[in-house]
């Protein structure tokens, strides 16, 4: 089955800027665990003859200190905008069975719980990305200034298996209140890109 997919992806997670595990996840976070998420607004995508435009999808996730031990816990919060097909076609990507980044990342996960499918409001203010699941998840991510004091502070020669080929630093804030996940993160790590993924 042939499919792609890009759009926006920013994070936020416990660890303070940069998050260790960005750099390898065989590196050891900031604290006795790494909880945060990973929010995704897709532009343009589609999966044999499904369209996933517009759509928008959370991955909130709780790991041991170092990443790459596994042992992860994730949930997918998904738009309820999207169809039946739709659904499970976000379920084959991000799941990683339909190939592709996420059939990487899925190996170090253990606990995968049941998708949510929720209401989500998406905001992209040029350095500002917000989502929201009313009385459930909230997450904002702001670009930190470059040292010109107008565009942003970027790394931009980072393997990472999702992100795109520029990673915008940024500090972020969320809140969580799922019933599996509650936590509040305040100006920690925080970054986001453009991807592109095929399969």
């Amino acid at each position: 089955m042939n499919w792609h997919i890009k759009g926006l992806l920013f994070e936020n997670c416990s660890c303070q800027l940069i998050c260790p595990a960005h750099i390898s996840f065989k590196n050891v976070c900031n604290h006795d665990r790494c909880r945060g998420h990973w929010a995704f607004h897709i532009d343009e995508g589609r999966v044999a003859d499904v369209m996933l435009d517009s759509l928008n999808i959370v991955v909130v996730f709780d790991s041991p200190v170092q990443m790459y031990s596994g042992n992860w816990t994730q949930v997918f919060f998904m738009d309820e905008r999207a169809t039946e097909p739709q659904r499970d076609a976000l379920e084959m990507i991000f799941s990683g069975k339909a190939g592709g980044p996420w059939e990487t990342l899925a190996k170090f996960v253990s606990n995968q719980l049941t998708t949510r499918i929720v209401p989500m409001e998406f905001e992209d203010a040029g350095k500002t990305k917000r989502l929201l699941i009313p009385d459930v998840f909230e997450t904002t991510v702001s670009a930190i200034r470059g040292s010109d004091g107008d565009k942003h502070a970027v790394l931009s020669n980072l393997h990472n298996v999702i992100h795109g080929p520029e990673h915008v630093l940024a500090h972020g804030k969320t809140r969580c209140t799922d019933s599996d996940f509650n936590f509040v993160l305040q100006k920690t790590h925080g970054l986001y890109s453009k991807f592109s993924w095929t399969g």
